[in-house]
């Protein structure tokens, strides 16, 4: 920061419309610069202004909370949903005005509302109150449909039961046609690894169920198998595109940790929310240091399935299942699990209270559901699974049988899509992606993290590769930490050959070259021969080169962050028809 740039008393200030990790309700939200940042005298006081302050405008208590991290102090407090501007304007009055309290007063201030704040913020409520959305947001709690805002829109219902109109022109309560707007079955789906996979499987199970799925993923937005959206759409923009959908008979919603973090959830209720698992990815951003953390905002899906919906978790996640003993929403709404085993005691003791679980016994995926056992089939049959040798893949199966079951779909539409789903490359492009080249086994894949990158290189090692070739990079918002762990992952496998590339479009801070220069060392340190690796920038061309070099009996395994490049390497590897 320049010298003569104007500071702030605080780094980031943002509104959390939707659920989020602390609330099942909106929330604003900010983190403080400064020697009073540290100072735990200053956040208690700022922790009483917001009381007294919120108290003064006849709002509901805000709850103020205090979450120290490694980046800091967060400071955050419960706001009505209409109000979310002036209170961060609040927000921001409070801490400028505890920090000086504590003699903290080197920055300019960004709401200077004098000693009593009340009128002004008062005053802009007034600005900022939408009689007609309050009332609609009342209309619709009372008749069970929800409501999705943003910015610019608002929407009443959801998918083939919404209506959407602009925010600047909302109709009065007896103008909306509340016969005609409904909720259509919705699913959460978050956690570390296998989101987009379970996303997929969940929307093949409502096709063979007869409805027409809406999803939105960190590869786009699909309706009914059109391609609506293309790019990262895991947060709440595209929740709400498929929400808003008319076509959309089932809304399954990739809900990635970002956006929770800088937004909360796009709906406030739905009928089902998955937790995948958890691993120590992304840690050390918005207040996440630990995987306990990332746990713990993962699971604020709770929120959405308090009420009447239900909690899937992958009940042998250790960290996962602590975190959800340390929060009563969360543990309330828990009423089915999967795990690796049926008789897991983590099931046994669901199923023992009326839960619903999925878990291996004899070889068969079994799914106890309302006292039912139900034979889901051979997991060795199931494509998916690879033989046996992608049991996180039978992890993601079970995710979306029991979000199926728990949404009343037909257990014979959920094992008609588990003996079937996998076979062809293109039922998940770009994860677990399985193609042939030159007679070498081509695995793509998205392997973002460690954990990933290790389950992908099991599978590879489990065909018994000639040769084990590998490209490998990482975007640049990981620690070198993390980096590192990634390459000591890589490593471990003992590859015979590994490209390193670079992510141009995600330096995200680095600088570039930065990235490729890490892991290079990484591998060296790691103990791999420097004649096994090779460095190109261009990851299209990186991948070219491994293609280039590929031999009967190897398997390459591709890590593609890319959608465009994953795309044109698809084309160059699918089979051309013989000619006539």
């Amino acid at each position: 920061m320049m010298a003569d740039e104007p500071t702030h008393g605080f780094a980031d200030s943002r509104r959390l419309p939707g659920p989020n990790r602390d609330f099942g309700a909106a929330a604003v939200t900010l983190t403080p610069l400064g020697s009073a940042a540290t100072n735990p005298a200053a956040a208690e006081a700022w922790a009483g202004y917001v009381r007294e302050t919120a108290a003064a405008l006849g709002w509901p208590d805000p709850e103020p909370r205090i979450r120290r991290h490694a980046g800091g102090t967060t400071l955050l407090f419960r706001a009505p949903p209409d109000l979310l501007l002036t209170a961060t304007d609040l927000n921001e009055w409070a801490w400028e005005r505890a920090a000086a309290d504590c003699g903290d007063t080197g920055f300019d201030l960004a709401q200077d509302l004098g000693p009593d704040p009340v009128p002004a913020l008062r005053a802009r409520a007034e600005s900022e109150r939408l009689p007609r959305l309050e009332a609609l947001r009342r209309a619709a709690a009372s008749r069970g449909v929800a409501l999705v805002e943003d910015d610019a829109l608002v929407s009443l219902g959801t998918g083939a039961g919404s209506r959407v109109w602009p925010r600047s022109d909302l109709p009065a309560v007896d103008r909306v046609p509340w016969q005609d707007l409904y909720d259509v079955p919705t699913v959460l789906v978050t956690g570390s690894n296998g989101k987009t996979t379970t996303v997929r499987v969940l929307a093949a199970i409502a096709a063979a169920a007869g409805l027409t799925p809406g999803l939105s993923s960190t590869e786009g937005v699909v309706i009914g198998g059109d391609v609506v959206l293309r790019g990262d759409y895991s947060g709440p923009d595209g929740a709400r595109t498929v929400l808003r959908d008319a076509r959309v008979g089932a809304a399954i919603l990739e809900t990635a940790r970002g956006g929770i973090l800088r937004r909360g959830l796009a709906v406030g209720r739905a009928g089902a929310a998955i937790v995948t698992n958890i691993s120590a990815d992304h840690l050390g951003e918005y207040g996440v240091d630990r995987a306990a953390d990332l746990a713990e905002t993962k699971l604020a899906v709770a929120f959405a399935v308090a009420d009447s919906g239900t909690l899937v978790l992958n009940a042998a996640d250790e960290t996962l299942m602590s975190a959800v003993a340390r929060l009563p929403h969360a543990a309330a709404a828990y009423r089915a699990g999967f795990a690796p085993d049926h008789e897991h005691p983590q099931l046994e003791r669901l199923r023992a209270a009326g839960g619903t679980t999925c878990g291996v016994r004899g070889g068969e995926l079994l799914l106890s559901h309302r006292g039912v056992e139900h034979d889901l089939g051979a997991v060795a049959a199931m494509p998916l699974n690879v033989g046996g040798a992608a049991p996180y893949n039978l992890a993601n199966l079970s995710a979306a049988a029991l979000a199926a079951v728990a949404l009343d779909w037909p257990v014979s539409a959920v094992r008609a899509t588990l003996e079937r789903f996998g076979a062809h490359p293109d039922d998940n492009v770009g994860r677990l992606e399985r193609r042939r080249h030159r007679g070498a086994h081509v695995l793509i894949d998205y392997a973002h993290n460690p954990d990933a990158l290790s389950n992908l290189l099991r599978v590879a090692r489990a065909l018994a590769p000639r040769r084990l070739l590998l490209l490998l990079g990482q975007a640049g918002n990981r620690s070198d930490g993390a980096i590192a762990d990634l390459v000591r992952t890589a490593v471990s496998f003992a590859p015979d050959r590994v490209v390193v590339k670079e992510l141009a479009a995600m330096l995200r801070g680095r600088a570039p070259g930065e990235v490729p220069a890490l892991i290079l060392r990484e591998l060296i340190a790691a103990g791999l021969p420097s004649e096994r690796i090779a460095l190109e920038f261009d990851e299209e061309a990186a991948a070219g080169l491994l293609l280039d070099e590929a031999q009967a009996g190897d398997v390459i395994v591709l890590p593609i962050h890319t959608a465009a490049v994953r795309d044109r390497l698809a084309a160059r590897l699918r089979p051309t028809a013989p000619s006539p």
